[in-house]
């Protein structure tokens, strides 16, 4: 590899542009990956900072990377959401930027790093995780296991990979009436309390309603965040939030109301955005997020009632997308002892 400079989001001349470009383009890159993500998540407790490999004028590796203080305890951790961002079969490229994450890391006084790196489960990427110098974390902070739609199929095909029941209940949604259109800011407050409706019913945590007032404000005026209502007479009866990077698409945030859901809304929603996806060159659709369990076996049995992660993956496996498993969180510890209290705090 040829001489290379490290760069930080602190250097003059640092441009968020030219970091979110180089995330855009590269292909094991994520939306926690840009720069809207590290100034949502600083609103919210979290510093962030991103560390970068430049070769002459182009960057060719880098992470962004988060910073929080353990809780109970005057310590620091980084944390490397969805990265770090490099050709992990280079090898030489893969230690220089790690030198250099670990080096910024120390410097902002963390004692810790912890990455999850969009990696499969296998034991090549397990192995280079270990090569260097990480070990297998206590839990993940994101989702380990998602289920990935084929786009690059023609719409009548990723229609037949549908359970029918699905297909059934997206074209029910269209012949009693529902309509889909993309949402603005306008829209915006009637989500935020669907999704306080939605936490309720189904039994799992929502962020506070500024979250989504500030992912909205950070990631909309890019193009990369879009929102989907489906309507029935002009009342909103659910809406999704869509982030788009590169050729795929990410659906992060769902809603839905407790009226008319016999018209199947949710159903159609999805169906749209994927349309909405494909048409605009996006290969693969990223369902986000079902219970681990489902990645170890994909026959686990669904809890009844199915409370909290198993009612979404049992609306989301009807979509006959391919179940993924990613390598999940690891960690290096930079003292002794370290990873072990960490463990104890529960991080």
């Amino acid at each position: 590899m040829a001489e290379y400079n490290v760069y930080t989001s602190h250097d003059p001349g640092w441009q968020e542009s030219e970091w979110d470009a180089f995330v855009q383009e590269h292909p094991f890159s994520h939306p926690l990956q840009l720069s809207a993500w590290g100034r949502l998540k600083e609103a919210f407790g979290w510093e962030s900072q991103r560390v970068g490999i430049v070769v002459g004028d182009n960057l060719i590796a880098g992470a962004q990377v988060l910073y929080r203080r353990l809780p109970g305890v005057p310590l620091k951790m980084a944390y490397i959401p969805k990265g770090p961002i490099v050709t992990w079969q280079d090898a030489r490229q893969t230690q220089q930027l790690f030198a250099a994450i670990h080096q910024q890391a120390r410097k902002r006084g963390a004692v810790m790093l912890r990455i999850e790196p969009e990696l499969s489960d296998d034991r090549q990427h397990r192995q280079l995780l270990f090569q260097q110098g990480f070990s297998p974390a206590s839990h993940s902070i994101q989702p380990r296991t998602t289920v990935w739609i084929d786009l690059k199929q023609g719409e009548d095909e990723i229609l037949a990979r549908m359970k029918q029941k699905w297909r059934y209940n997206v074209r029910l949604a269209r012949r009693k009436g529902v309509q889909v259109r993309p949402g603005d800011s306008a829209d915006l407050e009637r989500f935020i309390s669907l999704m306080q409706l939605t936490g309720k019913r189904k039994e799992f945590s929502v962020h506070v309603p500024d979250y989504y007032r500030t992912f909205w404000k950070l990631f909309s005026p890019s193009g990369h965040a879009l929102l989907f209502v489906a309507e029935f007479n002009g009342e909103m009866l659910a809406a999704i939030m869509v982030v788009l990077l590169g050729s795929r698409a990410y659906y992060f945030y769902g809603a839905s109301g407790n009226k008319h859901r016999n018209l199947m809304p949710s159903h159609l929603l999805q169906w749209e955005a994927m349309r909405w996806a494909k048409v605009h060159g996006c290969v693969g659709y990223d369902l986000w997020g079902v219970p681990d369990e489902v990645g170890i076996n994909p026959e686990a049995p669904i809890p009844d009632p199915p409370v909290g992660m198993w009612g979404v993956w049992r609306f989301k496996r009807g979509f006959g997308g391919e179940i993924v498993r990613y390598v999940g969180a690891w960690d290096k510890g930079y003292y002794l002892g370290v990873l072990a209290l960490a463990h104890r705090l529960g991080y």
